[in-house]
């Protein structure tokens, strides 16, 4: 009989993250653990569902009482292990995704699945706690895929962007250096708390300083701006060849964004659009505004099969992706940068979260030169 236990977890940030909704100083973590009863906590798997305040749609009072329930709920339907197996696809039809988007297509998946329809981060969470447990619980979610076996080998790393927090000018000027010499050539910028004039400033000086092709420029706006002012905006910024702006508007105003999406200077990511859009929607979201980019978020979607149907569906309609993690802790970190891994992805990710914190759970998850590794000699701790 599986059986699945939570534990609450306080992550403090080793400084105040600003963002356009304000300024984060702790993130609240819990941590889903699936073993067998007849093994117990020795071969455990750990998932993690970290809701964020003001975007996750289950970030709410009674959270943790719905988990609880969950939990409970779970154990009392007394699963077999054989009863939530993954089963990867057979010779011939072997898909480098197959562990990950078949965790729940089981029966009792689909129970699963229909138990989380409104917790995201939670099934984000069971998915990884499964995949996890289902591979020795040794935090290692696939054995198939051979871009999973390299990164989690430490024989290759997944290039990702350095992430400059909103602050005051000399603070994010501070930021965007010490990732300079760091390694990073490709930095994200959080806008939209400053005055306009001032973020272009900054931005202009770094320019001038580190062309394009020395330096790649995101910045990511989080809805900052308003339609009306959205347009001149993003003229303003078109002189500093920018790789791409996230979510220039708040999302829910289709019309004005696909406006902006067809006629903006700079490439337009969508990250909050994507939130809570059901399966059957999705294909004709993207048709309608047509952005350049998606920025895919696994703790928000749903988790990892879910990511995967977006990603088919840019696929499709030549739409470039990058995931991001959104805050996770080293555990969350782990499961998304090995799917990340799994995806073969040609941009550099939003991975580089697990260094925000104290008192993360220690993790081989490792940054060098602007590329997250995984090194396995060193191991992981405990809470």
């Amino acid at each position: 009989m599986l059986q699945l236990r939570y534990q609450a977890h306080t992550l403090p940030f080793k400084f105040e993250a600003g963002t356009s909704r304000g300024v984060l100083t702790y993130h609240r973590a819990f941590y889903l653990r699936l073993s067998h009863a007849a093994e117990g906590p020795a071969s455990e798997g750990w998932g993690e569902a970290a809701p964020l305040p003001g975007l996750s749609p289950d970030h709410r009072p009674e959270f943790e009482a719905q988990l609880a329930a969950l939990v409970q709920a779970f154990n009392n339907q007394q699963f077999s292990a054989g009863q939530l197996a993954v089963y990867p696809s057979g010779p011939g039809g072997f898909s480098p995704l197959a562990d990950f988007t078949n965790a729940l297509s089981s029966p009792a998946g689909q129970w699963l699945r229909q138990q989380t329809e409104a917790l995201p981060s939670v099934r984000f969470a069971l998915e990884t706690a499964l995949l996890d447990w289902q591979h020795g619980g040794e935090h290692i979610l696939s054995v198939n895929s051979a871009p999973v076996r390299a990164f989690t080998s430490g024989r290759a790393g997944l290039p990702i962007n350095g992430l400059v927090w909103m602050g005051p000018e000399a603070t994010m000027r501070q930021q965007a250096e010490e990732k300079i010499a760091a390694g990073f050539r490709c930095l994200k910028f959080k806008i939209g708390a400053l005055d306009f004039a001032t973020e272009l400033a900054l931005l202009t000086d770094l320019r001038r300083r580190y062309p394009a092709n020395q330096l790649e420029m995101r910045v990511d706006a989080n809805g900052a701006f308003t339609a009306a002012e959205a347009p001149a905006k993003l003229r303003a910024l078109a002189p500093l060849g920018l790789h791409s702006i996230e979510q220039p508007i708040k999302p829910g105003q289709p019309q004005a964004l696909a406006e902006l999406c067809a006629a903006s200077p700079v490439p337009i990511a969508l990250d909050e659009e994507l939130i809570g859009v059901p399966p059957a929607a999705r294909a004709e979201l993207l048709a309608s505004l047509r952005p350049r980019f998606i920025v895919l978020k696994p703790t928000l979607l749903g988790g990892l099969a879910e990511t995967a149907h977006w990603i088919q569906l840019a696929q499709q309609q030549g739409i470039g992706w990058w995931i991001t993690s959104a805050l996770e802790s080293n555990v969350g970190l782990n499961a998304i940068s090995q799917f990340a891994a799994a995806c073969q992805p040609s941009l550099p990710q939003g991975l580089g979260t697990g260094q925000l914190y104290h008192h993360n759970v220690a993790s081989p998850l490792v940054v060098d030169q602007g590329q997250l590794f995984h090194r396995p000699l060193l191991g992981w701790g405990s809470l």
